[in-house]
């Protein structure tokens, strides 16, 4: 191969093919392609975090609010971080910030999965019970063997490595969200500096693109590692004897940070070796496009961090004045705060609601509702670009399209069965002597049995069951010969379910068009942000946008919903004397609550953009008022003058008379 001819007198369109013809990575177009795989990655951990957090809940004994905090707590690196993004910009090694947050990302990823292997097998009513056979789940008199097992259990949860888990995947969520920091905004700078102005859009369509891919893979990676057992690699498979159906199955949540983390290390490596400054894409000859130029331009931007800390809360407030400004971003945090709390527990939802199992509807979420948003995105941009719509125009679409939302979301609360029967728990009655009581059933037994005569049982003991039957395969068929059931009736192992199973398909349907119509506002909205501030506060104006956005939906919506949701159960679990996560949920409490959370939020949001269409329309009517008030003064003027002239001639005639 030839050698460049660095020549400084030669021609540079003739030394920049020798340029790039250097290393793969001086082209923006590779750039494009790795950053969009990172992206695609990135956004991967956090759709497979909301799809298994529900599974992390249930292995760990976590409530639905504790598991919420979990889910939001990566926005905290994230929002105290991105100030300082915004106020580095170019002046750092871009692709290198990027690189190192990559890996951040694939360490923190790595700290999410390490508690399984620190934790000892995950232990179920049977097991605690007895590790040998599941005669002791039965109705027995004595239970002295139960209670010394249970206390070497026990003694096992209370180790400094359980002890130390929820610690520990709060640690892993914090540096996720500090390690994805510095990936999307340095790198969109990055491809708006060095690609063509043609081509630019095309890239970061490409970007925003895996932004809505990458949570959808999420959700379905998800789906597809929740199906295996949480303990596959420490058990042989002809030893688990749970089935993904049963109430106290929990899938291999760990497998996918394994997997992210491969894939986040894999697309981190390239970042390492691309350039501070490449030429740009196109008009090589321009001064503008060389690396040097970007030097020129520095000391124009060289203010403090000190400054630009004590300017910060000046420009914000200034930002904030605007009225519809305000506004747009008030109603996009209520649809962000309903998305917030949907996308981490609308899974959780309808496993108990329809009686599915988690992998299912993790796969619902990531396969039906994810999609069809990004659709209605990508329409409302067409929309918005066929129709060339005005703000006025904008705010109007945006009011019809949330209020369309509400008459498609309301009928979801009507879509549901109540919580079925459950001996103890469900219709409540008063403190009476329990058919079991001579059974010594323990307080932490939960593997439940739904009765011949369809009530259901948290465990065969309960149900006062003294004999079971076993197939063929060493699996447990019915337990017979119950107390608690009319006739010594017998019970068949797993839940008795919701009898809703039936209405998930309206459901969906539903809660897919709700999807799809309310993301019809996401470019609208946008673009009413771009238009109503000035030039220069533009790029501030969308940090701001996205700091209010953690800080008032991501950050605390998750914990809210896990709150709202842990006033619904009807019986916690309970192990070694602690309370776990909920057994059973009151349905049509947990249904009302759950969406009518959403509803209250779709009404924030419609309020929002009412007040938007009436500010702008009052604007329209001053402006109108302004210039109709301006050009009558103008022609009043006009005919004082004309009068004036025409008795000042009238004056002079009189006098020339004289």
């Amino acid at each position: 191969m030839g050698t460049c001819d660095l020549n400084v007198n030669s021609d540079p369109a003739r030394s920049r093919p020798c340029a790039r013809r250097q290393s793969v990575f001086s082209s923006i177009k590779f750039f494009v392609f790795c950053h969009s795989l990172l992206q695609l990655a990135q956004l991967l951990v956090s759709g497979y975090m909301k799809s298994s957090i529900t599974t992390i809940e249930r292995r760990y004994g976590l409530s639905s609010q504790k598991s919420g905090l979990l889910a939001a707590f990566n926005e905290v690196g994230n929002t105290i971080l991105i100030i300082f993004v915004s106020f580095f910009g170019s002046r750092v090694h871009r692709p290198r910030c990027i690189g190192g947050g990559a890996l951040l990302a694939c360490f923190a990823s790595l700290l999410m999965a390490l508690p399984h292997f620190l934790s000892g097998p995950y232990e179920y009513t049977a097991h605690m019970s007895s590790s040998s056979d599941n005669t002791s789940d039965l109705c027995q008199s004595q239970s002295l063997l139960t209670s010394s097992s249970s206390n070497q259990n026990c003694s096992q949860q209370k180790s400094p490595a359980q002890e130390g888990v929820y610690p520990l995947l709060l640690l892993g969520q914090l540096l996720l969200g500090i390690g994805t920091v510095p990936i999307q905004p340095f790198g969109i700078s990055y491809i708006d500096d060095f690609a063509s102005k043609s081509n630019s859009p095309l890239y970061l369509g490409i970007l925003f693109a895996m932004t809505s891919i990458g949570p959808a893979l999420g959700f379905i990676s998800g789906a597809m590692m929740l199906r295996f057992y949480v303990d596959f690699d420490k058990f042989p498979r002809d030893e688990i004897q749970l089935d993904p159906k049963d109430l106290r199955w929990v899938g291999a949540w760990w497998l996918g940070f394994l997997v992210a983390s491969c894939l986040l290390f894999l697309t981190a490596l390239p970042y390492l070796f691309f350039p501070r400054d490449m030429y740009r894409e196109d008009d090589a000859d321009d001064p503008e496009s060389r690396p040097g130029a970007q030097t020129k331009s520095e000391p124009l931007q060289e203010v403090s961090l000190l400054h630009f800390l004590k300017s910060f809360p000046r420009i914000a407030l200034r930002t904030l004045r605007s009225p519809v400004y305000l506004l747009v971003v008030l109603a996009q945090v209520n649809l962000a705060a309903m998305l917030a709390g949907l996308s981490t527990f609308m899974a959780k939802f309808i496993e108990r609601q329809f009686s599915q199992t988690v992998s299912f509807a993790t796969m619902m979420i990531g396969g039906v509702g994810i999609p069809l948003a990004v659709l209605g995105t990508v329409l409302g941009g067409l929309l918005m670009r066929r129709l060339s719509i005005s703000v006025s125009g904008a705010s109007k679409l945006c009011t019809t399209v949330i209020l369309l939302c509400m008459f498609t979301a309301t009928p979801l609360h009507l879509i549901g069965c109540s919580t079925q029967t459950v001996a103890e728990v469900f219709p409540p009655s008063p403190d009476t002597l329990s058919c079991s009581s001579n059974c010594r059933c323990p307080q932490d037994a939960f593997n439940p049995v739904c009765g011949s005569d369809r009530v259901e049982f948290r465990s065969p003991c309960h149900a006062g069951c003294i004999t079971m039957e076993m197939g063929i395969n060493g699996k447990i068929t019915n337990y017979t010969e119950c107390q608690c059931i009319g006739g010594l009736g017998y019970a068949s192992p797993g839940t008795c379910g919701s009898g809703c199973a039936h209405l998930l398909l309206p459901f969906m349907v539903l809660l897919g068009i709700t999807c799809f119509i309310a993301s019809f506002s996401q470019t609208p909205s946008y673009m009413m942000i771009l238009r109503t501030v000035s030039t220069e506060d533009k790029s501030f104006a969308v940090g701001v946008q996205y700091m209010l956005f953690r800080v008032l939906a991501f950050m605390p919506c998750p914990v809210l919903y896990g709150t709202v949701i842990d006033t619904t159960c009807l019986a916690w679990g309970k192990k070694c004397g602690k309370q776990t996560s909920c057994l059973y949920f009151n349905l049509d409490s947990f249904r009302h609550r759950f969406l009518g959370l959403q509803v209250v939020f779709l009404c924030g949001a419609l309020l929002c953009f009412l007040l938007t269409v009436v500010v702008l329309r009052r604007r329209a009517r001053h402006q109108e008022l302004e210039l109709n008030g301006k050009g009558g003064y103008e022609l009043a003027i006009e005919q004082k003058t004309t009068e004036e002239a025409a008795l000042k001639d009238d004056g002079d005639r009189k006098h020339i008379k004289t």
